[in-house]
């Protein structure tokens, strides 16, 4: 929506959106991870103005390391060393390449089957079998 200049003769101005520092949000999810009490976390989101939706991505980059100012980051991956993520990602290639050699069997399997179901009924379509 585009402010007309009657909006503005008249006074009307246009909201920002808000801004929220790394800080202020760290802070955030300290407090809705600490709510304890029935209701509390409602109220919380209430007297901020905030979504809960807010407090997960929020929650997500902090465990992430992409919020600055909190204690994982700049970590890269929670803290975790070069070595021990060049680990995990050397086990997740092993496990993705096994995965994909089974699915590879499969589908050649699957293909000699149809080839056999085409056979089956190309032979069968051709000799009609005599009921007895």
């Amino acid at each position: 929506m585009t402010m007309s200049s009657a909006d503005v003769d008249a006074g009307v101005t246009r909201t920002t959106r808000r801004v929220f520092t790394a800080a202020y949000k760290a802070q955030m999810v300290a407090e809705y991870d600490a709510a304890s009490d029935r209701g509390a976390r409602g109220a919380l989101l209430r007297r901020e103005g905030l979504f809960d939706s807010h407090i997960g991505k929020w929650r997500r980059a902090q465990q992430e390391g992409r919020l600055a100012g909190t204690p994982t980051a700049g970590a890269g991956g929670g803290g975790r060393s070069p070595a021990s993520r060049e680990r995990a990602l050397s086990v997740e290639n092993e496990r993705l390449r096994a995965e994909l050699e089974t699915t590879k069997a499969v589908l050649d399997v699957a293909g000699k089957v149809s080839a056999l179901l085409e056979t089956l009924s190309e032979s069968a379509g051709a000799k009609p079998r005599p009921r007895t």
